[in-house]
């Protein structure tokens, strides 16, 4: 980092420590994942705010205040299995690496699943795999999974994840409408049902089915 990134990046942690998240092993995954190689490089000086930033295929990243929160309440441990359904530009992915046993990631553009692939490989991250796929229902086959994170709403509680979470298991997923505010829960699987708890309001994109068929 120059001087004016990690003057950013010091006023990043302020606001995680004002919020209450303090965790070291999250911040020092944070710090050795250089965001700013995650966004548009005319986005760079914004890359540490709280604000979403355009990135390719008419996607967003989210800002860096809402990601951290989310992967917290992940509570992530070494031995986790994590399923993350929204690649975007990689950045989750690459810090929830650092913090558990492995990360399968999907998106539905061919474009952001090679570029995030391309960062990961430039920082060494071999405990990632990155898949143009579906992700709307998850990846059934592969579970269960420890934890499965969701970067699009979904207009319902999604019952279909239940057995694709390992017993204890944590998903956190926006749910609400499409085109309003939905609810960020964090759902915690309990036999065969979720218990659930609210992160915060958000405004995501609704989740699409399929797969992008040209970028």
């Amino acid at each position: 980092m120059d001087e004016a990134e990690r003057e950013r990046f010091a006023a990043f942690l302020l606001r995680m420590r004002g919020a209450g998240l303090d965790r070291r092993d999250l911040m020092a995954a944070v710090e050795a994942t250089p965001r700013a190689s995650f966004v548009p490089p005319q986005w760079r000086a914004d890359a540490w705010s709280d604000r979403s930033l355009p990135i390719e295929c008419g996607e967003t990243i989210e800002g860096i205040d809402l990601q951290m929160r989310a992967i917290s309440m992940l509570s992530l441990e070494p031995g986790s299995r994590v399923l993350e359904i929204g690649t975007g530009s990689g950045f989750t992915s690459a810090v929830m690496a650092r913090l558990s046993a492995r990360v399968l990631s999907l998106d539905r553009f061919r474009t952001l699943c090679e570029a995030a692939r391309t960062r990961h490989e430039t920082l060494g991250l071999s405990n990632i795999l990155i898949r143009q796929a579906d992700g709307s229902q998850g990846a059934p086959a592969e579970g269960p999974f420890d934890r499965i994170i969701a970067w699009a709403s979904y207009e319902s509680l999604p019952r279909s994840f239940v057995d694709q979470l390992a017993s204890g298991g944590i998903m956190i997923a926006p749910i609400g409408p499409g085109d309003g505010v939905q609810v960020m829960e964090k759902l915690t699987k309990l036999g065969s049902r979720f218990e659930r708890e609210v992160v915060g309001n958000v405004r995501f994109q609704p989740m699409a089915a399929g797969v992008a068929a040209a970028i």
